[in-house]
C-alpha cells in the first residue's frame, strides 16, 4: 500500500516521502537536509533513492547532503549537467527507459518547463499500484492507464492570476513565465479528464503559488470533477 508524506510543497521548497511499505523513496530534495531527516525520523539509511525532476533549487537544494548520506539520486542528463555536481551516486536516466529501485519500477518521461531536461516519473510497485509524479510543467502530452495515486502540480488559477494582474499585485510579465512553466488549475482539469481515473484512490495537488492560488477552491473543484480524495499539502 502506497503511503505519501509531503515534507514541503511550494516555491520555497519541495520534498515528498513515498513508500509502498517495502522501499521508501524521496521525491525531490528542495529543503534543508535537517528537515528531510526529521521527515524520515532520522532513519535516512532506509531511503532507497531520490528522484529529482529538474535543477531548480526548490527541488534539489539538499542534493549534496543526500549524496553524502549514501543515497543514489536519479535525474536526466540535462539536469545533472545543469546542477554541475560530479558524484558516483548521481544516476543519469533516460526518458521512456524504465529502471528499478527495490520494489519500484520507475519510468521517467519528459515534461515542459523552462529548464534543461525536466522529467516526470511514473512509479509502479510489485502490487501493481501506479503513482504518477509530475511537477513544474505546463503540459503533459502522455496519457496513463491504471493510475492509483496522482501527485501533480496545480500552481495557479488563470482567473486568480488575471485578477491579480488587474489589481497590480502581480506584474503582467509574470503571466508569460507561468504560462510556459507551471501547471494551472485549468490545465490540471484537462489532464485529469484525458486520463483513466477508474482506479485512482487519491490525488495530491502540489506546489501551489503563494499569491495566484486558492487551496479550498482547488481542492473542491478537483474533488467535484473526479469524485476522488484530494489532498493539498
Amino acid at each position: 500500500m502506497i503511503e505519501i508524506t509531503a515534507l514541503a510543497s511550494s516555491s520555497k521548497g519541495n520534498c515528498y516521502h513515498v513508500t509502498d511499505g517495502h522501499t521508501p523513496l524521496l521525491l525531490e530534495c528542495g529543503i534543508n537536509y535537517r528537515e528531510i531527516q526529521k521527515g524520515f525520523n532520522f532513519q535516512m539509511s532506509e531511503v532507497a533513492g531520490c528522484l529529482i525532476t529538474h535543477e531548480h533549487g526548490d527541488h534539489c537544494k539538499a542534493l549534496k547532503d543526500v549524496l553524502k548520506a549514501g543515497i543514489d539520486c536519479y535525474m536526466s542528463t540535462g539536469t545533472a549537467v545543469a546542477i554541475g555536481i560530479n558524484h558516483h551516486r548521481i544516476k543519469q536516466v533516460k526518458a521512456q527507459q524504465p529502471f528499478t529501485i527495490g520494489t519500484w519500477t520507475i519510468l521517467p518521461f519528459d515534461v515542459q518547463h523552462d529548464v534543461s531536461e525536466p522529467y516526470g516519473f511514473l512509479l509502479v510497485n510489485n502490487a501493481g499500484e501506479k503513482l504518477l509524479f509530475a511537477t513544474d510543467t505546463y503540459y503533459i502530452k502522455y496519457k496513463f492507464t491504471g493510475l492509483t495515486h496522482i501527485l501533480v502540480e496545480c500552481n495557479y488559477s488563470m482567473e486568480i492570476l488575471n485578477q491579480n494582474i488587474l489589481d497590480g499585485s502581480v506584474p503582467a510579465v509574470m503571466k508569460k513565465r507561468l504560462l510556459q512553466s507551471h501547471f494551472s488549475l485549468e490545465n490540471v482539469k484537462e489532464f485529469l479528464n484525458a486520463n483513466d481515473l477508474s482506479k485512482v484512490q487519491e490525488i495530491w495537488l502540489l506546489h501551489l503559488s503563494d499569491s495566484n492560488s486558492d487551496e479550498v477552491k482547488f481542492k473542491e473543484e478537483i474533488m467535484a470533477l473526479t469524485g476522488r480524495r484530494v489532498y493539498v499539502p
